[in-house]
C-alpha cells in the first residue's frame, strides 16, 4: 500500500519565513515524495527529478549564502527541513544531508574566487554532490586512507578507490580526500573533483537491505587530474574539514532519524486506531498504548536534543560532543521505534505492503552511517574524559 501522508509536526520555528519554508516542504513530501516512495524504494529507483525540484524550490543549500544562492537559514530551521524529508522517503532526506556535506568544504574552507565559481551551481544550479572519505580498508579509521594525490605542475593526480560513497556514480561533484603528504591525519588534502573528470568510475552500487532508491557504490579514481585550483583549504588540512564537516553531517542523519522514526510512528498510531480485535480498537489495549506513548516520546527527546545541538552550532559555539549525542540517541531511536511499529502491525508488519518494514530496514544504516554509533560513544567520552592513554 502506498505511504500515508506525514502528519504535520507541531514545531517550534524562529521566523514566518522559516514556517512558510516548512509548509512548502510538507506539500512538496505529500503530493511529490510519499505517494511514490515504495514502488521507487522497491525498484531501486533513485528520483532525480525530486532532486531538481527541490533545487529548483532552493532546498539543496539551505544552510548557506544567500549571497551564492544558499537560503541562509539557521541548522535549527534546515534540520527540520530535513526531518519532513525523510519522513517522506529517506532516500530524499538523507541525499539533501549528503550534498549538504558535500558542500560543506568549499562553503566553509573555500577561497572566495573558488566560492563564486562553484556554489552558485551547487546550491541552486541543479548539481548533486558526493562525499568521499571512506575507503575500502579505512572506514572508522579514516585517517588512515590510502587514496593519493601527487602534485604535477599546478595540477593534482589522484589515483585510488572510495567505498560507501552515497550518489557515486550520479553525482555531478565529489569533494574527495586525498593523501599528499605524511601517513595519519595531517597528510590529507580536501579537493573538488567534477563527477565528469577523465579517469572517474564508479562501480555497480552495493545491493543494501533497505534504501535501496539510493546509489551506494565505490568510486574509483584512476590517475584523475584537477588543477590546484580545486584544492580546498590548505594542504594537510583535509583531515580537520572532512573531521567540521562530520560534526554538520551528524546533525543531518540524527533529523533523518527523526523523521523515519515520526512516519513509523504515524503509521503504527493510524493501524492500531483501525485494526479491531475482540470488538474494539487495539489501540484500547494498554500494552499497546503503552508502547506507542514510549515511541512518541523518545521522538520528542530525540527532536530536543538535535534541536539543541543546532542551535549551539547556530550560536558559533562547540557542538561536536552534542553532535555525537545526537546522531547516537536518534538513530537508535528510530531503530527502537520502527522495531515497535513492526510488532504492533503484527503480521501485516512484517509485509511489504505496509511501509513498516521498510522503515526499519532503514533505521538500521543511520546507526552506521558517517560514523558508527560505537564511534559516536567514542567521541562523547573523549569530550568527558579526555583521549584514551595509549
Amino acid at each position: 500500500m502506498p505511504d500515508r501522508a506525514p502528519q504535520p509536526v507541531d514545531r517550534q520555528l524562529p521566523t514566518d519565513e522559516a514556517r512558510d519554508l516548512i509548509s512548502l516542504v510538507r506539500d512538496i513530501a505529500q503530493h511529490e515524495i510519499a505517494p511514490k516512495a515504495a514502488e521507487e524504494e522497491d525498484a531501486g529507483r533513485f528520483p532525480r527529478e525530486v532532486f531538481a525540484l527541490l533545487s529548483d524550490s532552493g532546498l539543496l543549500g539551505l544552510p548557506y549564502d544567500a549571497e551564492y544562492g544558499g537560503g541562509e537559514q539557521p541548522y535549527e530551521v534546515y534540520l527540520q527541513v530535513l526531518e519532513e524529508l525523510a519522513a517522506a522517503r529517506l532516500t530524499v532526506g538523507l541525499g539533501v544531508s549528503v550534498h549538504t556535506l558535500a558542500s560543506y568544504a568549499l562553503a566553509a574552507f573555500g577561497t572566495k574566487e573558488q566560492q563564486v565559481e562553484h556554489l552558485p551551481s551547487m546550491l541552486g544550479g541543479g548539481l548533486l554532490g558526493a562525499y568521499c572519505l571512506s575507503e575500502p580498508a579505512s572506514g572508522s579509521d579514516a585517517a588512515s586512507l590510502r587514496t593519493k594525490a601527487v602534485r604535477d605542475g599546478d595540477d593534482w593526480v589522484i589515483t585510488g578507490t572510495k567505498a560507501w560513497i552515497t550518489h557515486g556514480g550520479i553525482a555531478d561533484f565529489y569533494t574527495v580526500m586525498a593523501r599528499t603528504g605524511e601517513e595519519g591525519p595531517r597528510g590529507i588534502t580536501a579537493f573538488l573533483v567534477p563527477g565528469d573528470a577523465e579517469g572517474l568510475s564508479a562501480a555497480v552500487p552495493e545491493k543494501k537491505m533497505g534504501l535501496k532508491g539510493s546509489p551506494t557504490a565505490q568510486v574509483h579514481l584512476d590517475g584523475v587530474r584537477v588543477p590546484d585550483s580545486r584544492r580546498l583549504g590548505e594542504e594537510g588540512q583535509g583531515f580537520a574539514i572532512a573531521l567540521s564537516a562530520l560534526d554538520s553531517g551528524r546533525l543531518g542523519i540524527a533529523a533523518c532519524a527523526i523523521g523515519v522514526a515520526q512516519a513509523a510512528l504515524d503509521e503504527a498510531v493510524a493501524y492500531a486506531t483501525e485494526r479491531r480485535q475482540f470488538g474494539r480498537p487495539i489501540a484500547d489495549f494498554q500494552g499497546l498504548r503503552f508502547m506507542l506513548a514510549d515511541m512518541a516520546t523518545q521522538i520528542e527527546a530525540g527532536r530536543a536534543l538535535y534541536l539543541a545541538a543546532a542551535r549551539l552550532r547556530d550560536a558559533g559555539r562547540p557542538f561536536a560532543k552534542q553532535a555525537a549525542m545526537a546522531k547516537l540517541h536518534c538513530t537508535d531511536t528510530a531503530m527502537r521505534v520502527t522495531t515497535d511499529a513492526v510488532q504492533i502491525l503484527g503480521g501485516y508488519g512484517y509485509t511489504v505492503d505496509f511501509p513498516a518494514e521498510r522503515y526499519m530496514r532503514e533505521a538500521k544504516v543511520l546507526q552506521i552511517v558517517e560514523g558508527t554509533n560505537q564511534i559516536q560513544r567514542m567521541v562523547i567520552a573523549r569530550h568527558l574524559a579526555g583521549p584514551e592513554a595509549r
